[in-house]
């Protein structure tokens, strides 16, 4: 016989029901984003690096992995696509062999530039239901969230280590 669930609280009733909000509505942004036939020529992983080299430049593949969250081994893998589609090279890092730069080449540049216009203006689109101060506000209290779970992780690690 299982106990009977205790009947959660009202500040965990609404946490829980922003997150599955909040889960959702990603979950549509991302869908509809990838969806999106003008972006077919690349992965969202894929365009999501060459998104960040365009508007950080050259990166180390570990800044990359930071840029985009993705495992070692999934940067490596999409790099190595990236480059035999021509839109990336790799250049040596004068100050550590073992380490390589990731640039965009020019057909690269020229690829993410057109796509990264049209992802911008559909975000744009999206975000446009929302009032002007109701998206600053949204960002206000979503960057809250994630920097106070991020310092929370933090000192979590350092109290295991």
């Amino acid at each position: 016989m299982t106990p009977a669930l205790t009947k959660p609280s009202t500040s965990r009733e609404r946490a829980l029901k922003l997150f599955i909000v909040l889960s959702r509505a990603m979950n549509s942004v991302t869908a509809h984003l990838e969806w999106h036939p003008d972006r077919n020529e690349l992965t969202m992983t894929e365009f999501a690096i060459l998104e960040a080299l365009l508007h950080k430049g050259r990166l180390l593949q570990g800044e990359v992995q930071e840029k985009i969250l993705l495992t070692s081994g999934g940067v490596t893998y999409t790099m190595d696509r990236l480059v035999e589609k021509e839109l990336v090279e790799r250049q040596e890092c004068p100050g550590d062999r073992r380490a390589k730069y990731a640039v965009l080449t020019p057909k690269g540049q020229t690829l993410i530039k057109r796509l990264f216009q049209a992802q911008a203006e559909r975000i744009e689109e999206m975000m446009s239901v929302l009032s002007v101060r109701e998206q600053e506000e949204a960002t206000g209290a979503l960057k809250k969230l994630g920097l106070s779970i991020a310092r929370a992780d933090a000192g979590a690690m350092k109290a295991s280590a």
